[in-house]
């Protein structure tokens, strides 16, 4: 993000013209790599007993100067869409709060599908009151993806897709290996048990939803 030139925008909307552009992405805050987060013991110690030992305060201060860079960014990137007429694929990581402040403002004006989601019911509700729907990976396979597989079983109709975050996130049996596109079966067999659905039904709406959301013209 440190590397990315003032122009970077100017030259996204280039592309984004081309015909075959469908939607802005992946786009979002990502906070997991913050400068602190390489010394996040030595940070956090400092912060719990209200200490300021040397480097914390540079530490903060880098992590604000990204957190803002990103911020700046995402909304460039948001502007652009609602330019275009494009919907946007987000990426949010550590940065929940922030992220949806940041969308608020467009409400109505875009939606966003946000990829790889493992989160909470609550958290895909509060998506989806603002028009915004969610992706579902491999990690919907994972046993300990308690909050996950709660959120699948309740989240409604036509306010999900399935992915594979090719290359990475592979679904059980296949988890650690190398994620491949035909591994979306598997995501949608798990939550088509989860949902009481066959897999036939959720095939069928998952691509009508990702037709509409993409705009994509239905296979006649």
């Amino acid at each position: 993000m440190e590397t990315t030139p003032d122009s970077a925008c100017d030259e996204l909307e280039r592309l984004a013209c081309h015909p075959k552009v469908v939607a802005l992405g992946e786009c979002g805050l990502d906070y997991h790599y913050l400068p602190s987060s390489t010394n996040s013991a030595f940070v956090g110690a400092s912060i719990a007993t209200g200490g300021t030992a040397p480097g914390t305060e540079t530490l903060l201060l880098q992590d604000a100067n990204l957190k803002n860079r990103q911020a700046i960014f995402f909304q460039e990137q948001l502007d652009l869409a609602v330019r275009l007429s494009l919907n946007v694929v987000v990426h949010q990581r550590d940065s929940w709060a922030d992220t949806l402040a940041t969308l608020q403002p467009y409400a109505g004006r875009l939606r966003a599908v946000f990829h790889c989601f493992s989160g909470t019911p609550t958290q895909a509700n509060e998506l989806i009151a603002l028009g915004h729907a969610v992706s579902f990976t491999g990690i919907a396979t994972f046993k300990n993806a308690r909050d996950l597989h709660e959120s699948i079983r309740q989240i409604p109709a036509h306010s999900y897709f399935l992915e594979t975050d090719c290359p990475y996130l592979a679904p059980e049996p296949h988890r650690g290996q190398r994620c491949e596109p035909a591994h979306t079966r598997i995501v949608a067999e798990k939550v088509a048990s989860l949902r009481g659905r066959t897999l036939e039904e959720i095939a069928r709406e998952t691509t009508a939803t990702a037709e509409k959301f993409f705009r994509f013209t239905p296979t006649q």
